[in-house]
């Protein structure tokens, strides 16, 4: 049975809420855990995907060495604990710190410390065991302090689609958000200025594995990117957290429908309803691209106000049962889907990466042959065929990192970037009227302002030739 956890985020009153339901009952166990993080000043650690930490549970202290990214699959396990009676560290020659890094026991100093109160709960759903843990705490260092409110769900012997109806009875009592900061990272945010906008991440992925447990991990991947980026947008109205989001849900949907031929049915429909999410945002989005271009003061102001009333829909639709059941759903189907035992369990990720990689380039060949003489709609379809391209190259990079496969990566990227800044040169030239009309300010004597003003012959030769370039770039798949 795969381990499966879920992280729950919550506010201190819903978790509140939820302790004084009947849900759970008394605790069977209270624990106070401190534990201290340690890394070398310049964070070689944590740069290299591993964490180290002492973690003191009652009368007990225990080291812990966790391996996480890129580092995990150079070793046989990724955890290691050690029993030790200190606060100092307590490495050896069965550390894996110290094949990697040599010995850097001296170099190890406390970076922050963590402290929970956690509750912990031994449950029954539909025969299933779970044990649900309730931490509260925060991560400190120095005078900063992150506070630390959250549920973890852990399917300790069972049928994994009783996790998430245990899941869904707690979201019928509290809303919650799905989790993507583990403790240490929380700690790490407090070192460095905190980070307000949140790029996708290089994806590890290894050749031979099932193409079902490559999509697993790409598609965690843009979830984890959103998540971050939400977080931002919902407390700072970030117009780039914003976009990292909007792009995250849709390198989620591309990846939907580049593992097409491995999904089942239910794909669909939550590519769809990721979809209507997306578009929401979108609609931010475009007075996002518009505002900076206003410098006259009433319609700089009208904008303004036309941002507000769109960032608010963003928040409703976030926070809405509809967003909440998607995420559920989404959650669910990724971890007990018909699709990880459907015909197509053995395929490779690597022969995905090549059947997705060649069918993207063919429809982006097909629709982007001639966009002199073809309409708007046809254009915009030759859009969304390069992004599909440029994310199916950057989710698969990982599989071809050989010298010369790796450099012939790094040219089709560039070309698709390329290839993706004219094209949407093209589509702001198409869609600025449309978003001022929208707003009621296509008639402001201002409006011009703000629309790009470009010969569209010129912009769709220089596109032509961006897609030409894409086309012309050798293959790092082959």
């Amino acid at each position: 049975m795969a381990e499966i956890e879920l992280k729950l985020d919550l506010s201190h009153l819903e978790m509140d809420s939820l302790v004084a339901s009947d849900l759970l009952g008394e605790p069977a166990e209270t624990v106070e855990q401190h534990s201290i993080y340690f890394d070398t000043d310049d964070r070689r650690l944590f740069n290299a995907g591993f964490t180290l930490r002492i973690r003191r549970s009652g009368a007990v202290k225990t080291q812990t060495v966790k391996a996480a990214g890129p580092s995990a699959s150079l070793f046989a396990r990724s955890e290691w604990e050690t029993a030790v009676e200190t606060d100092v560290p307590a490495l050896d020659h069965t550390s894996p710190l110290l094949n990697q890094f040599g010995d850097i026991r001296e170099d190890l100093l406390p970076q922050f410390e963590v402290s929970i109160d956690r509750r912990i709960w031994k449950l029954v759903e539909n025969g299933s065991k779970i044990e649900l843990a309730a931490d509260r705490g925060t991560a400190a260092e120095a005078d900063r302090q992150a506070p630390i409110c959250e549920i973890e769900l852990e399917l300790k012997d069972g049928d994994p689609k009783d996790l998430f109806a245990l899941a869904r009875k707690i979201e019928a009592i509290v809303p919650f958000k799905f989790g993507v900061h583990s403790k240490a990272e929380r700690g790490y945010r407090l070192l460095a200025a905190a980070q307000h906008v949140h790029k996708s991440a290089e994806i590890d992925l290894e050749w031979r594995s099932s193409a079902v447990d490559g999509f697993k991990a790409i598609a965690q991947a843009c979830f984890r990117q959103f998540r971050l980026n939400e977080n931002v947008l919902l407390h700072r109205r970030s117009a780039e957290a914003l976009h990292q989001a909007r792009v995250a849900m849709r390198r989620l949907r591309s990846a939907i429908s580049l593992f097409k031929p491995v999904l089942d049915d239910e794909a669909r429909r939550l590519s769809g309803e990721f979809r209507w999410l997306a578009g929401v945002l979108g609609e931010a989005r475009n007075i996002d691209v518009l505002l900076p271009k206003a410098k006259d003061g009433d319609f700089a102001d009208r904008l303004q106000q036309a941002r507000k009333a769109a960032y608010d829909e963003v928040e409703n639709a976030l926070g809405s049962p509809r967003a909440r059941a998607l995420m559920l759903d989404f959650h669910e189907w990724l971890h007990t889907g018909a699709y990880l035992d459907g015909p197509a369990k053995d395929k490779t990720i690597g022969e995905q990466a090549v059947e997705a990689l060649d069918k993207m380039r063919k429809k982006l060949k097909k629709h982007g042959r001639d966009l002199a003489h073809v309409d708007d709609e046809q254009r915009h379809e030759a859009r969304k065929d390069a992004k599909k391209l440029r994310y199916a190259a950057e989710f698969f990079k990982t599989l071809f990192a050989d010298h010369k496969k790796a450099r012939r990566h790094k040219r089709f990227i560039k070309a698709t970037e390329e290839l993706q800044d004219q094209l949407g040169a093209l589509n702001d030239l198409v869609t600025g009227p449309s978003v001022l009309e929208k707003h009621g300010l296509r008639d402001h004597p201002e409006a011009a302002s703000v629309i790009l003003h470009a010969d569209k012959r010129s912009l769709i030769a220089v596109a032509q030739a961006a897609l030409d370039d894409v086309l012309d770039t050798k293959r790092f798949w082959r």
